[in-house]
């Protein structure tokens, strides 16, 4: 990140919780945070970078009332020498937590998803961090409630609050849970934050460690080491230090300390104890000296709570080992403490785990890793879907050599480099998807997963380097500017799987950057041809790709002859017409060709003239008693709309071509790929015409 040059600045926030945040040193209702937006001095490179600096006012180190100017003369001392050294910011954990956290989050924006900013099995929505669920300090029917709350959620591992309330009060809310759940049902964590004196604390620990208790964070405030020393000598509770840690930045010191307390474990927050370096050095610490620890965060908004938890889960994969125990709990927080939160962090909360991503993203992911372990196993061939658009989805073996060239071949044509980011937003049950992943390993592309919804570029930041859409993705995408925008700076963009819509068409015409419809089929293994929609090269032809063929049988289909993509000539159901030059045009579907009284109407042609109809159609036949098949069609929309739909047909229809009849439906019938189901459609409008004779 050091050698790009970049611009920084500071943008300070108010943040309301959504109920009282209570500790031992008082009650929390907002909370200031102040972000750090790292973005690019050249127009060339494209990226940001976000970071966050959460002090807290009455325990972090490094706030002072003119926190804020500090931050912002370091910002700017850092964007004028271009980058900063962490060993001289050790005294500032919560600045050097802000900056690490943008650098990392500008890195991540370069590979295509500022949000992503250490790689783990966790941000790849593989694997959930088990947290515990915190239950904050009030009276005790509200932390009676919040513990219940947090319990019947599932957790499996609670965190109380101590010290606010009167003692008594909270030895019979342990007790209460005791009663309920057991050692081996739940464990159980307190946080004193300091609220025992050394003299009353023996006695306190030892009314605690009947509930059978994990451990308790700093009993006694910070600073009286001996005492701490001697309460962890003798407490039957295991202790664990949090914010005896705080201030103690230097490495001799960190030695000192923990070599004089000899705590059973410890609580480790970036933004308090040194940021990611400080922490990772308190860690290598502790192991050394075999003392626990875990990591929590410090009520920090979703941008620094994103980079705490997934700097620990790639931390703890780091340091996985056969004999390992599993992670214990974490003390990362929900994501949900506050009214106004970054929403657009995609951190949820499931039983008691904080997962990267959303259940549907999340099986997304699990599907693009089965796909991968698919690809690597021995075998040769790969079982491949045909779409479905004609018929039910037909099962074929393609061979993984065959789809490796037609990955290579793409690449090569569209001028894809290694390292850039191409987005997969096309389902993988298909071919489609499926060779996104191929080309993504075969050029060393960087694959940004989004599950597959008419809105791919919903929640990006940054727009990819390559795409491949429906065409109903595109036209959706066009609707949000925000999304508009983000397709306009995609560098490289495929439209397939359907006809494409000329209002679509000509919306992307002055776009910048090259953009194609793609030619192909399943048997095909994607796409043999492409056509160029913008620009000076824009043509109305297809251009087959090197290596390809194309030709027309007597019926006028389109005949492919692509010997690395498929044994022997391929007869398409696909009208076409062929130039001198190779290239071809398409007409439409032979199956789509409607026989109405020795009339031959194409479904598609009929469409395309109806282009910009008021509502949703397809064109379909059904059967005629005289006619043999009559025009149909097929409309998503109130009944109400019938008169205005079919006076727009009598102005763009010959006698001829008019619809002999019109069916509303709730939604047309699309395949999984998002194409027409043509067969479903016909045997839909089938079933409703028999239903009304």
């Amino acid at each position: 990140m050091h050698f790009l040059p970049f611009r920084l600045r500071v943008v300070p926030r108010v943040l309301q919780f959504k109920q009282p945040a209570g500790t031992s040193r008082g009650v929390y209702l907002t909370r200031r945070v102040w972000y750090i937006v790292l973005t690019s001095a050249d127009a060339q490179v494209r990226f940001t970078g976000l970071g966050e600096c959460a002090p807290l006012p009455d325990l972090s180190a490094d706030y002072s009332d003119d926190y804020e100017a500090r931050l912002r003369a370091l910002c700017q001392q850092v964007e004028q020498e271009q980058g900063f050294d962490a060993e001289a910011l050790r005294h500032v954990p919560s600045m050097l937590f802000g900056l690490q956290t943008a650098f990392r989050s500008a890195a991540g924006s370069l590979a295509g998803d500022y949000l992503r900013l250490y790689p783990s099995r966790f941000a790849q929505g593989l694997e959930g961090l088990r947290i515990n669920g915190l239950v904050w300090m009030g009276n005790f029917e509200e932390m009676q409630r919040r513990m219940d709350e947090k319990l019947d959620a599932g957790f499996g591992c609670v965190k109380l609050k101590i010290g606010a309330i009167d003692f008594d009060s909270e030895l019979a809310l342990l007790r209460r849970l005791r009663g309920r759940y057991s050692a081996a049902d739940v464990e159980l964590r307190v946080d004193a934050n300091g609220a025992f004196s050394p003299a009353e604390a023996p006695a306190r620990l030892e009314a605690l460690a009947r509930f059978s208790l994990h451990s308790i964070e700093q009993p006694i405030k910070q600073g009286q080491w001996e005492e701490m020393a001697a309460l962890c000598r003798t407490s039957p509770l295991p202790i664990a230090l949090d914010e005896e840690m705080i201030g103690v930045h230097e490495t001799v010191d960190k030695q000192r300390l923990l070599d004089t307390i000899r705590p059973h474990y410890l609580v480790l927050k970036p933004s308090l104890h040194g940021a990611f370096t400080g922490c990772a050095e308190w860690m290598a610490l502790a192991r050394e000296r075999g003392i626990g620890y875990w990591v929590t965060s410090a009520l920090e908004s979703n941008v620094g709570l994103n980079a705490i938890a997934q700097w620990t889960a790639a931390t703890a994969e780091a340091h996985a080992t056969p004999d390992a125990p599993p992670l214990m709990p974490q003390g990362l927080g929900t994501g949900q403490l506050f009214v106004q939160n970054f929403d657009a962090a995609p951190l949820c909360i499931e039983g008691d785990r904080l997962w990267y991503g959303h259940a549907a993203q999340r099986a997304f992911a699990r599907e693009a890793a089965n796909f991968k372990a698919r690809w690597c196993n021995p075998s040769p061939t790969l079982t491949l879907h045909t779409s479905g658009s004609t018929g039910e989805p037909k099962p074929f073996e393609a061979e993984k050599v065959r789809m490796w060239h037609s990955a290579e071949t793409t690449l090569q044509a569209l001028g894809l480099q290694q390292g850039n980011t191409a987005l997969l937003c096309l389902p993988l049950q298909f071919v489609a998807g499926q060779m996104m992943l191929v080309r993504a390993m075969a050029g060393g592309l960087q694959t940004l997963l989004r599950t597959p919804s008419l809105h791919p570029y919903a929640g990006l930041h940054e727009a990819p380097d390559f795409a491949a859409l429906t065409p109903a993705q595109v036209a959706e995408t066009l609707r949000v500017p925000h999304e508009r925008s983000l397709l306009r700076r995609t560098l490289c963009l495929i439209i397939g799987g359907g006809a494409l819509p000329p209002a679509v068409e000509e919306a992307v015409r002055t776009f910048p950057h090259p953009i194609f419809s793609t030619y192909g089929m399943t048997e095909t293994l994607s796409h043999i041809a492409l056509r160029r929609l913008n620009g000076e090269q824009a043509s109305h032809a297809y251009t087959p790709l090197p290596g390809v063929s194309v030709g027309t049988d007597a019926e006028g289909c389109l005949t492919i002859d692509a010997p690395a993509w498929h044994d022997g000539p391929l007869v398409t159901n696909d009208l076409a017409e062929v130039y001198a030059d190779g290239s071809f045009t398409l007409h439409g579907r032979r199956d789509n060709t409607i026989c109405s009284g020795g009339l031959k109407l194409q479904a598609e042609a009929l469409e395309r003239k109806l282009a910009g109809a008021p509502c949703q159609l397809l064109i379909t036949a059904t059967p005629h008693p005289t006619l043999g098949e009559a025009v149909t069609l097929l409309y998503a929309a109130p009944a109400e709309c019938s008169e205005a739909l079919t006076a727009f047909c009598q102005a763009r229809l010959s006698r001829h071509e008019m619809p002999r009849a019109m069916v509303r439906c709730n939604a047309l019938p699309l395949t999984a790929t998002g194409k027409p189901a043509r067969a479903e459609a016909r045997r839909m409008a089938t079933e409703a015409l028999r239903l009304d004779e």
